[in-house]
């Protein structure tokens, strides 16, 4: 930023591995931001770096830059956006992940949030969910979220490929946690630290198209995801407060579990799940799995359907 009336620069982070041409895609949208500020980004490879590399090359040079990086840090999501972190001078630190979108006035938007509002360390927006061609806007519930409101509900609409940081709140809780089994629920994790120190905004308008369409990481990887949310509940002391958000995440080792085959694990985490909250719909469908109703993966794809998760 050169003046006091100046935009701020924003640094953007995207990790990639092995979906390059998706990649291409999303540096597209990046390229065609409105936003008139400088934006700075940085490609971390997290894995094998091709030959050639064909990406987009900014359309502003005058104001976007373009860095490629292979992964310094652990292997994974979290040490790759750590290693851009590392590398990213800027005061906000906006993320996407490589197969998602943004919409051509999304760092404009959240920029103008942030200079609004000085008490808040992070803001996102509205997203929509694109699942087999149906796009399905998941509008944000909220205008300023509190460690109350994360606790009690993940608000998906906080996803990563909808946020822009303030850099010196992700160098206070030290980015992300590279320690948590598999790298899953990273987002969550670093949106619950932060919380800890300000507040967190969301516009209402769509900011990001987020693809679901089975491609993820972590789609359907249930012992990663048993694992990670079990140490997310033991790192989190708030959670014993709020037994409406245990439950949530207690159904979802307990569904996960049922995915694995592992029927007594999976009744333990029903039974706790149960106890917190009688409503917790992902009892039922645990138990849907565990009769063999149907089968956890169907069941999450139906949910996909409509823009939902488990």
């Amino acid at each position: 930023m050169s003046g006091p009336t100046a935009l701020p620069d924003v640094g953007v982070t995207l990790a990639t591995r092995d979906r390059f041409a998706l990649l291409a895609r999303a540096l597209d949208a990046i390229w065609a931001q409105t936003y008139a500020g400088r934006l700075d980004v940085v490609v971390v490879i997290d894995g094998e770096v091709p030959d050639v590399l064909d990406l987009p090359d900014p359309v502003a040079p005058e104001r976007q830059s373009l860095t490629v990086q292979v992964n310094q840090r652990t292997p994974g999501l979290c040490g790759a956006r750590n290693t851009a972190l590392d590398l990213v001078s800027a005061d906000l630190l906006a993320t996407c992940d490589d197969d998602d979108t943004w919409a051509p006035d999304r760092v404009r938007r959240q920029v103008a949030e942030l200079e609004a509002h000085a008490e808040a360390v992070a803001v996102a927006g509205s997203i929509a969910i694109v699942h087999d061609g149906v796009r399905t806007v998941r509008e944000a519930p909220l205008r300023e979220v509190l460690l109350a409101d994360l606790l009690a509900d993940r608000i998906m609409e906080l996803h990563p490929s909808a946020m822009l940081y303030r850099r010196e709140a992700l160098e206070k809780v030290e980015g992300w946690d590279e320690t948590l089994p598999g790298g899953y629920a990273e987002d969550y994790d670093l949106l619950l630290r932060l919380a800890r120190i300000g507040t967190l905004r969301l516009v209402p308008e769509v900011v990001a198209d987020i693809e679901w369409n089975g491609g993820s990481y972590f789609f359907s990887r249930w012992r990663t995801i048993a694992d990670a949310l079990d140490e997310l509940l033991r790192r989190t002391p708030e959670f014993a407060g709020v037994p409406r958000g245990r439950a949530r995440i207690e159904g979802q080792i307990a569904f996960a579990h049922a995915a694995l085959g592992e029927r007594a694990e999976a009744r333990r985490w029903m039974r706790r799940a149960w106890r917190d909250r009688r409503t917790e719909p992902r009892v039922l469908l645990t138990a849907a799995v565990l009769l063999r109703l149907t089968s956890a993966e169907r069941l999450q794809a139906a949910l996909h359907r409509r823009g939902r998760g488990i």
